[in-house]
C-alpha cells in the first residue's frame, strides 16, 4: 500500500511484541496455570474463565503481569469453590514472579532498525502495562539509548495518544506508530490523522484482537520490523 511517509519526524514504538516478546509468556504461563487446575475443570474452561476474569478486572488493576497474577488468583479461588490449596496459591505466585524476571528477548531486527532511524527520527516509545515492570524491561533490554521519551499508558484509545502527542509537541502529520496491535497500535492511530504501521506478532492476546480486519485501512502492514527501512528510504546495507 503507497503511503507517504515524507513529513514523518516522530516515530513511536509499542514495546511487548513489538520490540521483544511477550505474550508468548503470557500463553505458557496460561498452559501451567490450567495444568495446576486441572482437577476442578477442563482446560478449556480454565482458558475461558481466566480470560473473563481478566477482563472484569481490567479497570481495576489496569495491563500488565501482576494484575495477570490477581486474576488467575482470582480464577483459581472461583474455579475450585475456594478449596484450593494454598500451595497452589503459592504457585500461581511463583508463575507471575518467573515472567516478571524474565530474560528479555529482542524481536528480529530491532535493534539494527532503530540504529538506523535514531539519526533520522526522534523514536518514543508508546506501551501499556505495570510502569515498574515496562521500565524494568527496557532497561534489561539494552535499546533504552535510542529512545528520546518512553510513555506508559493506562490504555491506548485516541485521547490518550492524542493528549500525549499534545504534551509533547508532536504534529499528528509527522507521527508513525509501529506496532503489533491492529486494536491499540493501527485504529486509534489512524483515527486522530496519524500514520500507522501494523508488523504482526504469531501470537495475539483476544482482548487485542479486532472483529473484522479487513476494515482497517489506510496502513501499512510489514512481516518484519526491518522492512519499513525501505519505506523510509533508508539504506539497509
Amino acid at each position: 500500500m503507497e503511503i507517504d511517509f515524507k513529513n514523518i519526524k516522530v516515530i513511536g514504538f509499542d514495546a511487548d511484541d513489538t520490540l521483544w516478546v511477550n505474550e508468548t509468556y503470557f500463553r505458557e504461563t496460561e498452559e501451567r496455570f490450567a495444568e495446576l487446575l486441572e482437577g476442578y475443570e477442563t482446560k478449556n474452561k480454565i482458558d475461558q474463565e481466566l480470560f473473563k476474569m481478566e477482563m472484569a478486572n481490567l479497570e481495576l488493576y489496569g495491563y500488565g503481569i501482576k494484575g495477570f497474577m490477581l486474576s488467575m488468583i482470582e480464577s483459581a479461588l472461583d474455579l475450585s469453590n475456594y478449596k484450593v490449596p494454598q500451595e497452589t496459591i503459592s504457585k500461581i505466585l511463583e508463575l507471575g514472579k518467573k515472567m516478571i524476571s524474565h530474560p528479555v528477548e529482542l524481536l528480529d531486527g530491532v535493534e539494527e532498525v532503530l540504529g538506523k532511524l535514531e539519526n533520522k527520527y526522534r523514536l518514543i516509545v508508546l506501551t501499556k502495562g505495570d510502569l515498574l515492570d515496562q521500565e524494568r524491561k527496557l532497561e534489561k533490554s539494552g535499546i533504552s539509548k535510542y529512545f528520546h521519551h518512553v510513555e506508559v499508558l493506562s490504555d491506548k484509545k485516541e485521547n490518550n495518544y492524542s493528549n500525549l502527542l499534545e504534551h509533547l509537541e508532536i504534529d499528528v502529520d509527522e507521527f508513525l506508530m509501529i506496532g503489533n496491535s491492529l486494536k491499540s497500535d493501527v485504529l486509534p492511530i489512524l483515527n486522530i490523522g496519524a500514520r500507522a504501521v501494523h508488523v504482526p506478532f504469531h501470537t495475539t492476546w483476544a482482548h487485542e484482537m479486532v472483529n473484522d480486519p479487513q476494515q482497517v485501512n489506510n496502513h501499512l502492514k510489514l512481516n518484519s520490523l526491518k522492512d519499513i527501512l525501505k519505506y523510509l528510504e533508508i539504506d539497509e546495507d
